[in-house]
């Protein structure tokens, strides 16, 4: 099947933006003046530029799921099926944010070398570190290889979650790159489901907690092979071109062969066409120049630096890292006294969010990015609220925290969720894209990591309630900056929102 769609011909920018497209200021400022060609595509052709880079964020959700239960399981005198089981809330903490600390690691190597190597050798590379990382993780003899293998397996996980946006990004049809940014999301949550219900299964098992770290082994393979397959992002191709970092006309004919195969349907002289409007426009909003790291923190990348940077650290520090890696402890103290129930208690939130990030997928191209945000974070609000007056006033109702956990896992799944991804992939200019998005995705997994080890801690100090009132203000606080920050960009094409949102 194929599809049209008609891209409007845009002149000039007057006033951009208003208080209700997220308060951007009023700027004179040229724009792209040629009409866009109709951009044709074939959806057997727009999978697999999908499908093998969310392979990755499905091993990253995996992760996440696993790792809730391996807790559970690794803690047991009889089930470990290992001598060191005794470990204090700091051991465990440092297990369950290993990965984040490699995620750290991943994102701070991808800001040197993404615009280098490229986004498709990025995911071949992720996809290898996470196959090492899971064997290491699995057969680890003791305490400190287990957590070699948690940092390998997260260098993956940055690499992955670094480069996986870009490309799918770079090379989906503008009609449709929201939602198959957001499919990347899904799939974050598929996996994250699979691995709450491999956990669920291994849970009794001894050592099982080396099996649900094992199960995951092939889907690295397949991503690696995949990733080899797929041919190189057109838009890296014709920036490596616009800044003379190769031959010219040979880096032209390379994107044009890219786009065909992306587009599937697409004849050559339509893929040609598409090309040299690319590099007409970015040749318009001064892509043909080099970029230094200064450029980050000046005009409009600093203002895509803002947006993106603040939504993924609001994703983080409003509770979403708490939620995720301690939701068997949180619906065990909700009164669901076993292991065992706590961890399929979690596998119903895993399909939640499932169902929740399916609804997002097909409205976000609809709706378009900013109501989605205002109208999820509102909900997270009110749960947040209402799971920290549980804490306070109702602890003899387990009902309240889990309607409220219910509550925020659906709200989020429509807002943060997808949307901080989505936005991070597609604000940045194409020549800081790499190196925006690098610092971007070191913010998120920096502030998951401190959520993540601070949470028990905290909750010891503060209480649960006091803990998650506080990240209900929080979200307060978050609304605003949507409102009054952040952009729509719904129907744009990546060089349009360059030129129009920033």
């Amino acid at each position: 099947m194929v599809f049209d769609s008609e891209k409007q011909s845009i002149v000039s920018l007057g006033q951009v933006g208003d208080s209700s497209s997220g308060g951007m200021s009023s700027v004179q400022e040229p724009l792209i003046k040629q009409k866009h060609s109709t951009e044709n595509y074939s959806v057997l052709a727009a999978i697999p530029p999908f499908i093998f880079p969310a392979l990755g964020a499905f091993l990253f959700g995996y992760e996440i799921g696993a790792t809730s239960c391996a807790t559970i399981s690794i803690k047991s005198p009889t089930l470990s099926g290992i001598s060191w089981y005794n470990l204090s809330s700091v051991d465990v903490g440092i297990i369950t944010s290993g990965s984040l600390y490699g995620a750290l690691i991943g994102s701070i190597v991808a800001f040197s070398i993404a615009d280098i190597i490229g986004r498709r050798k990025g995911l071949i590379t992720a996809a290898f570190l996470y196959l090492i990382g899971a064997i290491v993780t699995a057969l680890a003899p003791v305490f400190s290889v287990l957590i070699i293998g948690r940092v390998v397996y997260g260098i993956g996980v940055g690499l992955t979650m670094h480069a996986a946006p870009m490309y799918i990004a770079e090379t989906a049809p503008s009609q449709i790159r929201g939602r198959m940014i957001s499919l990347k999301e899904f799939s974050t949550v598929f996996g994250m489901v699979g691995g709450y219900g491999i956990g669920s299964l291994w849970v009794t098992v001894i050592s099982g907690w080396r099996y649900m770290y094992a199960t995951v082994i092939p889907i690295p393979i397949i991503m690696g092979i995949g990733m080899c397959w797929l041919p190189a992002s057109p838009r890296w191709l014709l920036l490596r071109s616009l800044q003379g970092k190769g031959d010219v006309e040979s880096l032209r004919e390379a994107a044009i062969k890219s786009l065909c195969r992306l587009r599937g349907s697409v004849e050559v002289d339509s893929a040609a066409k598409q090309v040299d409007e690319i590099l007409a426009e970015l040749s318009s909003v001064g892509e043909d120049k080099e970029a230094t790291t200064g450029e980050l923190f000046q005009g409009k990348c600093l203002k895509a630096l803002t947006i993106a940077g603040g939504l993924v650290l609001f994703q983080q520090i409003t509770g979403q890292p708490s939620v995720l890696y301690y939701a068997p402890s949180i619906l065990q103290t909700a009164g669901f006294s076993t292991a065992t129930d706590a961890t399929r208690i979690s596998i119903l939130l895993g399909l939640l969010k499932l169902v929740m990030t399916g609804v997002a997928i097909i409205v976000i191209d609809k709706l378009g990015r900013r109501p989605l945000l205002l109208g999820g974070v509102s909900g997270m609000v009110i749960s947040l609220f209402l799971l920290g007056s549980y804490y306070i006033f109702y602890d003899n109702v387990p009902a309240v925290a889990v309607a409220a956990l219910l509550l925020y896992v659906g709200c989020y799944q429509l807002s943060f969720g997808p949307i901080s991804w989505l936005m991070m992939s597609e604000i940045f200019p194409l020549k800081l894209r790499g190196r925006g998005i690098s610092i971007a995705v070191l913010v998120n997994f920096g502030t998951n990591a401190l959520v993540t080890f601070a949470f028990s801690p905290m909750k010891e100090l503060l209480g649960a309630g006091v803990l998650f009132c506080g990240f209900g203000v929080i979200c307060v606080v978050s609304l605003f900056f949507i409102y009054f920050i952040v952009p729509e960009t719904k129907g744009l094409t990546l060089e349009e929102i360059e030129a129009k949102c920033l």
